[in-house]
């Protein structure tokens, strides 16, 4: 079975179970999922380790004060995993000239999103992703859902974000070792889609800044592959069929260095195809469902990874939007680097 035909299946799979109310045998999560090491209430995950002295430490990153966008414009026309859709609707009240409300002819226009969430620059939730019903924190998701939300680990769990952001710029890495290798719809350098990047590209792209991890951080990846993104809608094919990313080694290792989430430039964080092309996400199952650790898809990597490489300097202090919309598994983000 195809790698692409194999992921439908499974979530296709899903969807029906969680929309339709099958009858599920309930797996043992205590033997598929990890406990949180905060306690077996704990619905917030790695963002626990967010502290006020963790915030406190990460505003000394705050020098010049300048701001670079890491988010994507949210518009129709950008590439979207599978069935997913996005479509923005503009409503306008009052402008056909004597429709005006008052005396002072007050008119106005409000939007409607036609939406999936896990669209554009957006975030996992903890209620995301799971191996059978079982969710973090070895939570028996099946109880839990209901067709307008999901009645535990929503994203109005989150702590804060405001926490030091590192940016790894894996193009410098393969570069520096003579290892790149692009795709030619790429305009600027890019890892090519299915290239693996280990615990030790990440720990080079540590040593490049001299940088070492510290409990709390947020880690960004750039690949270049945003590249294709950003080419919407003309590369949306290119750019979904398949990317560079990290390996499930390398995601147990940034899990072992605590941190509270991994964001890059493509739509899955993870190299695509898997390494084990039976698999369906496995990065996505280490970082959230067994360590609490958000991931951030669709990030707009480009500009910080050349501030780092102007200022030689990849640490920044993250300033990241996340609604607390109550029952949802993700939603769309605006993230910001203050240098």
């Amino acid at each position: 079975m195809k790698y692409g035909t194999f992921v439908g299946v499974a979530l296709s799979a899903f969807a029906l179970f969680a929309n339709c109310g099958i009858a599920h045998a309930q797996a043992d999560c205590k033997t598929l999922v990890k406990p949180s090491p905060f306690g077996p209430d704990d619905q917030v995950g790695a963002t626990n380790r967010i502290t006020p002295a963790v915030t406190k430490a990460a505003a000394a990153e705050i020098q010049s004060g300048a701001v670079i966008s890491m988010a994507y414009n949210l518009v129709d026309g950008v590439p979207l995993f599978g069935t997913r859709f996005t479509k923005t609707i503009l409503t306008t009240a009052a402008l056909t000239p004597g429709a005006e409300y008052g005396k002072n002819k007050l008119t106005y226009m409000e939007d409607t999103y036609l939406s999936q969430s896990h669209v554009g620059t957006h975030i996992d939730g903890m209620g995301h992703i799971g191996v059978l019903d079982c969710y973090y924190n070895q939570t028996p998701m099946g109880k839990f859902v209901t067709q307008n939300g999901i009645k535990k680990l929503g994203l109005e769990n989150l702590k804060s974000f405001a926490t030091r952001g590192v940016i790894l710029d894996m193009v410098k890495v393969f570069q520096e070792a003579g290892k790149l290798k692009t795709n030619a719809a790429c305009r600027t350098p890019c890892l090519d889609g299915g290239t693996v990047i280990t615990e030790a590209d990440l720990q080079a792209g540590l040593k490049m800044y001299n940088v070492t991890l510290r409990e709390g951080d947020a880690v960004f990846i750039h690949t270049g592959w945003g590249d294709l993104f950003n080419q919407f809608p003309a590369q949306n094919a290119n750019y979904n069929k398949a990317e560079p990313g990290i390996s499930k080694s390398a995601a147990n290792w940034l899990a072992s260095q605590k941190v509270v989430l991994v964001g890059t430039d493509t739509w899955a964080v993870e190299v695509i195809p898997s390494e084990d092309t039976m698999e369906a996400f496995p990065v996505h199952a280490i970082l959230l469902t067994d360590n609490g650790i958000h991931i951030i898809e669709n990030v707009r990597t480009d500009l910080i990874a050349a501030e780092a490489n102007s200022s030689k300097r990849a640490t920044f202090f993250l300033s990241m939007t996340v609604p607390k919309a109550a029952g949802t598994t993700g939603t769309f983000v605006n993230i910001e680097a203050i240098r």
